[in-house]
């Protein structure tokens, strides 16, 4: 079934063409799970823009408080990637994929109108859950249903609206506080996803379920007329489709899927130490200054009046770091922008290690602000925030995302995409709820020191563990007789 995903236009001598042009049903998988990604991207970073606000309107916050409130979708997407995630392998990518989006809305609508702390918490738990089922099935829609030729940068693509989505969070936050003086002002950034939302969960109704699940699960009938629909295109090729392991499949009874005892036997052991170890340590780095750059900056450059007391001077502060941050989230976007143009030509495996290098030199030069002051601090630090988000993005937190939705046989693809998400927000989490109590215990110094640590081991991690990706054909995942590591394509 692949190989008519994979298969190119050829000239009248043969020659194979490298035109390979999606088909409208592709581009619609495509842009709705793009959609999935560029709101977990607004929600979570926009949360550093809101916590001011939400702190003063709920009559100051302590810092474990302030640490629930980041962590909380973060926790709800450790979860939701396991638990709804995982249900993909029974239930369908698409269901869940429509499911999901509906468990968004919902909780985005309570958000907004929360009572209290606790509301609040709960609220964006729920969001968290539904974001952790995207995680899996976002990646899965994707990759099951286009060629394995340009899977990595289409996926990449489609994880690239994460960046978009967090430079868009901070700068609508910029805007509704620059255009309202009022620490209700949060609410309606929350607000401005719903609608959006609501047309996604449209259009996501429409789509084609995959393929290759309709085989695993032998629906072999409706893998053929789902791979029809999927290729439609002007003028119709191919005219028909005829999937060839029929023998192999039974259509009177669906294969049971296997549990998550599968991700640990020794045929896919390795595979699960590679998708969730590196990606849980780039999540301690990526989330904590992803999520704390507003107060890093307004701390570390010096610009915040510690002593605001009234909504304007709340605001005042709070649109200062927005304005830094801003700056700061561009790179998000350069840096995926690369991993996009890189991931399918110089291979998954390398991009991740030399992004975690480098995301420790940036963070190291960030930490050395410390020794400096005036004009020389603020340059460091910006420089330092700078480099590792760009490294990040074109590496660990790219293609560790990829590549756990590659490594696994088709059968727990779903079941082991969400466990590598749901252990890597463990880390995420962590971090998000620790951060704000460590800034004040430790420093932002050592805070900083520790995450190169982190970025080096998840490098060492990545080389011990590595298993290329980039050009394979997902059918053969899992197969004894693929190679480990050293599969790249051109």
């Amino acid at each position: 079934m692949q190989s008519y995903l994979d298969e190119t236009p050829v000239w009248r001598d043969g020659t194979a063409s490298n035109a390979g042009v999606l088909t409208g049903m592709q581009c619609r998988i495509w842009a709705l799970a793009a959609a999935g990604k560029f709101f977990e991207g607004m929600i979570v970073f926009m949360t550093g823009v809101a916590l001011p606000l939400v702190a003063a309107e709920f009559g100051g916050l302590a810092a474990w408080q302030h640490g629930m409130v980041t962590a909380a979708s973060l926790a709800g997407i450790l979860v939701g990637a396991s638990l709804l995630g995982g249900l993909s392998d029974h239930h369908g990518r698409k269901r869940m994929f429509v499911v999901e989006m509906v468990i968004f809305v919902l909780f985005l609508v309570l958000v907004c109108f929360s009572p209290n702390f606790w509301w609040l918490v709960a609220c964006l738990f729920g969001i968290g859950i539904a974001l952790g089922c995207d995680y899996p099935t976002a990646h899965l829609v994707i990759s099951e249903s286009i060629s394995s030729r340009v899977r990595g940068r289409l996926v990449l693509g489609a994880f690239a609206f994460q960046a978009v989505g967090a430079l868009f969070g901070t700068g609508v936050g910029y805007l509704i506080l620059a255009n309202m003086d009022d620490v209700s002002a949060w609410r309606w950034m929350y607000a401005t996803a719903i609608i959006p939302a609501v047309l996604v969960i449209l259009g996501r109704l429409t789509i084609t379920e995959s393929p290759h699940f309709l085989m695993v699960k032998g629906r072999v009938d409706d893998a053929e007329a789902a791979t029809m629909r999927l290729l439609q295109r002007e003028p119709r090729y191919p005219k028909e489709v005829i999937l060839s392991e029929r023998a192999e499949v039974v259509p009177q009874k669906a294969k049971p899927a296997p549990g998550y005892g599968a991700l640990f036997n020794k045929k896919n052991r390795r595979a699960t130490i590679l998708a969730s170890v590196p990606w849980f340590l780039q999540d301690l780095g990526t989330y904590g200054i992803g999520i704390f750059t507003p107060v890093i900056l307004a701390t570390a450059v010096g610009q915040k009046n510690e002593y605001a007391t009234s909504v304007a001077a709340i605001i005042q502060n709070d649109v200062l770091a927005a304005k830094g941050t801003a700056v700061i989230d561009v790179l998000l976007f350069v840096g995926i922008v690369f991993a996009v143009l890189l991931s399918d030509r110089v291979g998954r495996m390398k991009l991740q290690t030399l992004g975690f290098v480098g995301c420790a030199v940036g963070l190291a030069i960030a930490a050395s602000s410390s020794y400096a002051s005036g004009a020389t601090q603020t340059v460091l630090i910006f420089a330092g925030f700078m480099i590792f988000n760009f490294m990040t993005n074109i590496g660990p937190n790219a293609q560790t995302y990829v590549v756990a939705g590659e490594v696994f046989p088709t059968e727990i693809r779903g079941k082991g995409a969400g466990f590598a998400a749901s252990f890597a927000k463990v880390g995420a989490v962590s971090t998000a709820f620790l951060f704000p109590i460590l800034l004040v215990e430790i420093g932002t110094h050592v805070l900083l020191l520790c995450l190169v640590g982190t970025s080096l081991l998840g490098a060492v991690m990545t080389m011990a563990f590595k298993i290329e990706t980039a050009g394979v054909d997902l059918e053969t995942i899992g197969k004894d007789d693929v190679p480990r590591e050293g599969v790249t394509s051109g």
